[in-house]
């Protein structure tokens, strides 16, 4: 092998070597998107609250499929800069009468869910 191509194989290498540490050189900004929910206000959830209430709670939710309007999805995106990025899901289910009958996803259920509304 003689020096040129290996002068020319150095140089490949350091220059596609060099391009993951100029990417992070390189601002990003964070993408956030849908719902973001703090845990005090899940904790506010209670069995049997209607929908208008827990509207009022958490805000619109982000996802109400039309087959099953008795489902609400609350999703949290998050891409912060070059980092991996989050997702969190909370899914609410109503009863018939408009009534929140369950919890599920990314939040637990607050210490006082199951206590009945006054």
């Amino acid at each position: 092998m003689s020096w040129k191509n290996l002068a020319a194989l150095t140089l490949a290498l350091s220059l596609l070597s060099g391009c993951s540490v100029i990417e992070r050189l390189v601002y990003r900004i964070d993408i956030n998107q849908g719902n973001y929910l703090e845990a005090t206000d899940v904790n506010r959830l209670r069995f049997g609250m209607n929908q208008e209430q827990v509207r009022f709670v958490l805000g619109s939710p982000m996802l109400v499929e039309p087959s099953y309007p008795n489902t609400w999805y609350y999703v949290y995106y998050k891409q912060p800069g070059h980092e991996e990025s989050i997702q969190k899901n909370l899914i609410l289910t109503f009863d018939d009468q408009n009534l929140l009958i369950g919890m599920t996803g990314d939040y637990q259920p607050g210490p006082n869910f199951m206590d009945a509304m006054n």
